[in-house]
């Protein structure tokens, strides 16, 4: 079993009336909410709550790409991971994404990929993400109905100049370059692991199945309510008589550890409540433009309450989504910490409570890599670093034999240089 801190880098200060006053978090959000100084701690404290994760035991650190918004400020997660290539050692460096399809042209990821897989020393991890209807359609204006096309011929672009020693051309149609030969080439062979963020849709279920590509269920539900998107991939999976290897899938969890229930509420609650009430705020237009979603993926259920047939286990707690239809009925109630541990959207308590749910998430989900964020909303880094440490040191140790019996492999992670070059000392 394997464990990745998941970093968000949020806007730790909205103010508390930002839900009623504003229209979204992402898109609109008025640029003056944004004090350039408080970006320089929160930016700084991101990354020192990365580097405690990579100390404190955990496999990989996760980044991600994200545009016009206060819920994920990383336009480019290429930069933080270029700090972690050289602050951190034996562990994996996952970016989630780039954008692929938002790139013109999209070799400049395959560059920067090579690149800092290079300065790493073979430790990336490339995520291909579709994208949200916030970052790309409406950020980044790309016609919501082409989305996915781009996205094919990028990925198509990127693999291929990975992959491919001579220069060659290509003429797609949306890139067309005479010369393809990147300068310099990835450490890793044939190319870095690609994983696919993904909050369920039919064809990306499909298409990570054939490529063989990490799916990565990305969703503040909780386990509960992901679950149908989980068994969407692995029904996929069973259906084209694939191996249901659980290190195929990945998941992402809130996780909140303490001394005591009431520690944990008391320092973890307000935060908690911040992020779903203050950061998932966004305006439903932005967050599925017309076109977005194929009609495959609309009569699948998603936006919509219709379940799958479960796979793996049922969970142990009565499934339910109250959060999610709090969240999509316009928020006219609050969601409060009782909603969210309820719901499964956080997982909290004592060490021993939070071993035993994550090994029912883990259980029930089939899942091999389980992404967790230990900071979110506004829990400030003197909070999240505790939590990173003793999540880390009390809680994953126990996890981590869960697939070993079964003699599963990992056919996803990195496979770095053992004599890497390493940074000089400073001064």
């Amino acid at each position: 079993m394997k464990f990745e801190f998941f970093q968000l880098t949020p806007y730790r200060d909205l103010p508390a009336d930002f839900a009623e006053r504003h229209n979204s978090v992402w898109v609109d959000i008025p640029s003056e909410l944004f004090d350039p100084e408080k970006g320089n701690v929160m930016f700084n404290d991101a990354l020192d709550e990365m580097e405690a994760a990579a100390r404190a035991g955990y496999d990989g650190v996760c980044i991600n790409e994200h545009h016009q918004n206060g819920y994920g400020m990383m336009p480019s997660p290429n930069i933080m991971a270029a700090t972690m290539t050289r602050r951190t050692r034996d562990v994996a460096i996952i970016v989630l994404g780039n954008s692929i399809a938002l790139y013109n042209p999209p070799i400049r990821v395959a560059e920067e990929m090579a690149m800092l897989d290079c300065i790493s020393g073979g430790r990336m991890i490339s995520g291909f993400p579709v994208g949200t209807g916030m970052d790309d359609n409406y950020g980044y204006g790309i016609n919501p109905s082409q989305l996915r096309e781009r996205y094919y011929e990028a990925e198509e672009l990127i693999v291929k100049a990975w992959t491919t020693p001579e220069v060659f051309s290509f003429n797609g149609k949306f890139t067309q370059l005479r010369y393809v030969n990147i300068w310099p080439r990835p450490v890793q062979k044939p190319h870095p692991p690609v994983w696919i963020p993904g909050g369920g849709s039919v064809e990306t279920w499909e298409w990570c199945a054939e490529k063989e590509y990490v799916y990565c269920a990305l969703s503040y539900s909780g386990y509960k309510a992901g679950k149908k998107n989980t068994d969407g991939f692995w029904n996929v999976m069973q259906a084209q008589e694939r191996p249901l290897n659980p290190y195929h899938l990945g998941f992402l969890q809130l996780v909140a550890v303490g001394d005591s229930e009431q520690e944990v509420a008391d320092k973890f609650g307000p935060h908690a409540e911040y992020f779903y009430n203050k950061m998932l705020h966004v305006d439903p237009r932005y967050a599925d433009p017309p076109g977005y979603r194929t009609l495959r993926t609309i009569d699948e259920g998603f936006g919509r309450s219709q379940g799958l047939k479960p796979i793996f286990g049922e969970s142990k707690k009565a499934e339910g989504d109250g959060t999610a239809e709090k969240m999509k009925a316009g928020k006219t109630k609050e969601i409060t910490w009782a909603d969210l541990l309820r719901e499964g959207n956080i997982v909290a308590g004592t060490p021993k409570q939070v071993t035993e749910q994550l090994e029912e998430v883990i259980d029930t989900l089939h899942v091999g890599h389980l992404m967790i964020l230990n900071q979110f909303g506004s829990v400030p880094k003197e909070l999240a670093i505790p939590n990173i440490e003793k999540t880390a040191r009390e809680v994953l140790p126990n996890l981590r034999h869960i697939w070993d019996a079964e003699g599963w492999e990992d056919k996803w992670w990195p496979q770095g240089l053992s004599n890497a070059a390493q940074p000089a000392a400073l001064g």
